[in-house]
């Protein structure tokens, strides 16, 4: 769990601080690992250079001193008193800590120290490599604790003596030399080799730093920008599927609500016209019109009886289809409209309705038309017959791009939470509205009931 914590935490960082964490350790291993060889392979040189030169001046100084070594296998006391008195004063007496003469079977044929004259010993690797024909050097900064005392920093130099007509090594010269100077130019040949390989790291470092910091900012602006346009069309998909239920739903009470108006009707004509019709047919087919000795008025009266009931059906029909059709509003604004309603609905029920514009639009979509006066229609109806049409008003106002429309009275009120669902005109009202992208509210109090619409002229 601590695992999977921690590769989240990591993953959440930006690449730039990924790359200055991973990049900063190995840039330092790096800077470490080169500095480290360098530094050692610039020790090597120097130590050999310097070895080298010692190793060729004492060479052509002892040389001369030493007898033929493939004919003597040991030195006189002449040559050893001879080596005494060079190494030990001049020049060589001062630079030299210690000298040592062997022999390829590891006698020490001469040493600085008497008493180690004669002694035989197992030959070290540097004085496997002289005896090879080839100088080893090594420096011993706290000096050879067995040799010189310690805190001198000594160079050892291992050279092999040759045979001057032949070439082979007959003896290795093992001599250790003060290093003070020598030291003192390693530390500084070192310290500019770990200078200059920390400048070059830190200067290669910061240039990839700068690359890689514009990149992230790139890919995280890039990612910042694909997030956002996700998040937008995640918005998107939501609203055009709650669009999509929308539309459905509409379209559902777009079927039930022409259902309820085509049963409307029915039964609109049913009990109105068709029953003033039947009544029209009956009084044809009484006696009264078909005996001749009934009397001429009151033929005459049977005749106007039927021929009222008849233009009462038909003052019926005119009505019933005065509601069902709209009046030409195409080219009508928003004010000419909502007078047009008010007034039909006046001149339909007899109650007045007060009406308030303010700054309505000019431009409104041929759908928003039908929409605000059907909607003004139907909430004045309801008006009339459940509050009686007492105290009905339509208000209108502009708020911003925003237009409202308002549908009131001063009835007693009722419980929304009373409405069947199976009744269609609030609902269909609201999905009316709701498909123009606008709200429907309902606020039912003591005192009076209102109706709001609420739409975007852009929308419109």
């Amino acid at each position: 769990m601590r695992v999977k914590q921690l590769i989240s935490r990591w993953n959440s960082q930006s690449l730039a601080a990924q790359f200055l964490l991973i990049g900063g350790v190995v840039a330092t291993c790096a800077m470490v690992l080169v500095g480290a060889f360098v530094s050692n392979r610039i020790e090597d040189a120097v130590t050999r250079n310097s070895a080298a030169t010692t190793a060729l001046y004492v060479d052509s100084v002892i040389a001369p001193l030493l007898p033929d070594m493939q004919k003597n296998e040991v030195l006189d006391e002449t040559v050893s008193r001879a080596l005494d008195e060079t190494l030990g004063q001049g020049a060589l007496g001062d630079r030299l800590l210690s000298f040592r003469l062997w022999r390829a079977d590891g006698t020490l044929l001469y040493s600085s120290d008497q008493k180690a004259i004669g002694q035989k010993a197992e030959l070290s690797r540097e004085l496997q490599t002289a005896f090879s024909g080839k100088m080893a050097a090594r420096f011993d900064q706290v000096g050879d604790a067995a040799t010189v005392e310690d805190g001198v920093p000594a160079l050892a130099i291992y050279n092999p003596v040759l045979q001057p007509w032949s070439g082979q090594v007959v003896a290795v010269s093992e001599f250790h030399e003060v290093a003070n100077d020598f030291q003192q130019s390693l530390t500084e040949a070192r310290t500019h080799t770990w200078l200059a390989v920390a400048a070059f790291t830190l200067a290669f470092f910061v240039v990839l730093s700068a690359i890689v910091l514009r990149g992230s900012k790139t890919i995280e602006s890039q990612r910042h920008a694909l997030n956002q346009r996700v998040e937008e069309l995640s918005a998107s998909l939501a609203q055009n599927e709650t669009l999509r239920k929308r539309l459905q739903r509409a379209s559902q009470r777009a079927t039930a609500l022409n259902e309820s108006y085509l049963r409307r009707i029915g039964a609109d004509l049913h009990d109105g016209p068709a029953q003033l019709v039947a009544y029209a047919s009956l009084r044809l087919d009484s006696e009264a019109l078909k005996s001749e000795a009934t009397p001429v008025i009151t033929r005459q009266r049977e005749i106007g009886a039927i021929k009222a009931s008849l233009d009462e059906a038909m003052q019926e029909i005119r009505t019933i289809c005065g509601g069902l059709v709209l009046p030409q509003i195409e080219t009508a604004g928003l004010a000419d409209i909502l007078q047009r309603c008010v007034k039909a609905h006046q001149r339909q029920t007899g109650s007045p309705v007060e009406l308030n514009l303010a700054n309505p639009p000019d431009s409104l979509s041929q759908a928003a038309k039908i929409c605000i006066y059907r909607f003004v229609q139907e909430t004045l109806n309801n008006g009339y017959r459940h509050a009686d049409g007492v105290g009905q008003r339509v208000s209108q106002w502009m708020r911003g791009d925003r237009v409202t429309i308002e549908v009131a009275d001063g009835g007693p009120g009722f419980d929304p939470s009373q409405i069947k669902p199976t009744s269609l005109g609030l609902a269909g009202l609201r999905e009316r509205i709701e498909s123009l992208g606008g709200t429907f509210e309902l606020i039912v109090t003591a005192t009076g009931t209102t109706v709001r619409m609420t739409t975007s002229v852009r929308e419109m």
